[in-house]
């Protein structure tokens, strides 16, 4: 007698608050997650790039990312962070109003982001949890960027880098 089991696995996310609202980042995305510190402006770049870090050498793109969703802005306080994150090969800073913890979520309960039609852009949704009483976001990391987006962020490190060497 054969049983067939559908082999479900637990992934590993970060999650986080941007107001109300929780996301999650696949935890193998993430390099480290550190206090806001002192982000230097750059000229030219989108609204919600809030400009670079120095991080022990590495001038890192930071990216407001409230600003990246649309919301409002808000001031920093004790509770925001800095996550850093690889986006092809170039680690990029999301300023989060609070992190929350690592959950382990059960592949079986992931859920397919919805679709809210041509005009709204939810392509970075890659999937919908719920863990407890809450919807938590898991988002693509690399859908948050168009690709000259990412050739930009790649630039601003280079050229910041070079400045500082």
């Amino acid at each position: 007698m054969e049983t067939n089991t559908v082999q479900s696995r637990k992934e590993r996310y970060l999650t986080f608050f941007l107001g109300e609202e929780q996301y999650g980042i696949a935890i193998d995305r993430i390099k480290e997650i550190i206090a806001m510190m002192k982000v230097t402006y750059v000229p030219k770049t989108p609204e919600y790039m809030r400009g670079v870090i120095n991080l022990r050498g590495s001038i890192i793109p930071v990216v407001d990312t409230r600003l990246r969703f649309g919301m409002e802005p808000r001031e920093s306080d004790m509770h925001t962070a800095i996550i850093i994150v690889e986006v092809e090969k170039v680690n990029v800073g999301f300023i989060v109003d609070r992190v929350e913890e690592v959950a382990s979520i059960d592949s079986a309960h992931l859920g397919a982001a919805p679709k809210f039609g041509s005009n709204v852009d939810t392509d970075f949704i890659c999937a919908m949890a719920q863990i407890e009483e809450n919807v938590v976001m898991i988002l693509d990391v690399l859908k948050l960027f168009e690709a000259d987006e990412l050739v930009s962020l790649e630039e601003i490190q280079k050229i910041q880098t070079s400045e500082v060497e």
